[in-house]
């Protein structure tokens, strides 16, 4: 998989000769295309951007983006804030929205005709930090399809008592749980269980990636940034990660790892599965990312919106994870800190709900 700008003119050109035989095929899902979507969302942002204490109040709002005939599309919504972290003001320019759209009407043609609620992420400090957040989404899509898909869009505000033009963003539209699920052949399961409760293979591949981005703001217990699919309501559960803004990947300027992990910084991977006494189940996990390694170091060095020094510090930061993986004293020890009873691999941390 490439990224998104390295393969724009390719697809671009290759839906253009295939909808002219398929017409049906001009319209694709909201999550089917890697192209930017330009999206504006015209209302009263200084009701919605007022809103981010306690709970949080819907307010009427219009969703335009161009169609596939290359008219405006005009949908009405409801926008609400969401989050916790990232919604208050203190912490973020701009807090997470929820935008949630009627059962039927201008869009059930288009490509919101999925779409009843969706999750928009909005930058907290910069938009530089939100791309790179966009392609830990994509990098997890390489890993495994039980995973959000995410569209990165390009947002503009119109705040209808305000003359005063805000300039465009980047944003980005995350897919809503039941659509993974389907796309699965799955469901959404919601039940209280320990790591070594869901599957196993799963769970290691999802683990290792967590530790690749160097992200420990996560757990099963809690479901703290994760969801559960399952085969049926009875069925073992996967685990599905989102919400990766404090991982040492992104290197947010607010991200810190929790004082009871003893990290001096987000930058520093420390594994958080569980104990397993037999480690040669991390075998195919690693023979997979060693697999994968040249798509995922092109999807960051592809990607024109990025700075040329972010790409230098990240293809370092990809080494260090692959110099880990492929020498075993390393990743033996990293791997195994669970088991350390002096250590805090075993530690269970309640964090912030981001729903």
């Amino acid at each position: 998989m490439k990224s998104l700008l390295f393969n724009a003119a390719y697809w671009v050109s290759f839906w253009a000769v295939f909808s002219m035989f398929n017409p049906a095929a001009a319209q694709s899902g909201l999550f089917d295309s890697n192209e930017v979507l330009h999206i504006k969302l015209s209302g009263s942002f200084s009701n919605l951007l007022g809103n981010r204490d306690g709970a949080s109040e819907n307010f009427p709002f219009v969703l335009s983006c161009p169609n596939s005939d290359s008219s405006t599309l005009e949908i009405p919504v409801e926008v609400k804030t969401r989050g916790h972290f990232r919604k208050m003001s203190a912490n973020c320019d701009y807090p997470p929205l929820l935008i949630q759209f009627p059962k039927d009407g201008a869009q059930a043609s288009s490509i919101f005709g999925e779409q009843h609620k969706l999750k928009l992420v909005m930058p907290c400090a910069s938009d530089e930090y939100l791309i790179r957040e966009w392609l830990v989404y994509e990098l997890y899509n390489l890993i495994t399809p039980k995973s959000f898909r995410a569209r990165l869009v390009r947002v503009t505000l119109d705040d209808e008592r305000s003359k005063k033009k805000m300039p465009p963003f980047y944003g980005i539209l995350l897919e809503e749980e039941k659509q993974v699920a389907k796309r699965n052949a799955m469901v959404a399961v919601d039940r209280k269980l320990q790591p070594n409760q869901v599957a196993q293979e799963s769970f290691l591949n999802m683990a290792v990636f967590e530790y690749l981005i160097a992200n420990t703001d996560w757990s099963i217990q809690y479901l703290q940034n994760i969801k559960l699919l399952a085969q049926d309501s009875l069925g073992v559960p996967f685990a599905v990660p989102y919400d990766f803004d404090h991982a040492g990947m992104v290197n947010a300027p607010y991200a810190r790892p929790t004082e009871e992990l003893l990290m001096k910084s987000v930058r520093e991977r420390r594994y958080r599965g569980y104990c397993m006494d037999d480690l040669k189940f991390f075998e195919p996990v690693i023979a997979l990312y060693n697999q994968l390694k040249p798509q995922i170091y092109a999807l960051f060095a592809d990607c024109a919106l990025l700075d040329a020094k972010y790409k230098k510090s990240n293809a370092q930061f990809l080494d260090d994870f692959y110099t880990a993986i492929n020498t075993p004293k390393i990743w033996q020890k990293d791997f195994g800190y669970p088991c350390n009873k002096n250590g805090t691999g075993h530690i269970v941390i309640k964090g912030l709900r981001e729903d």
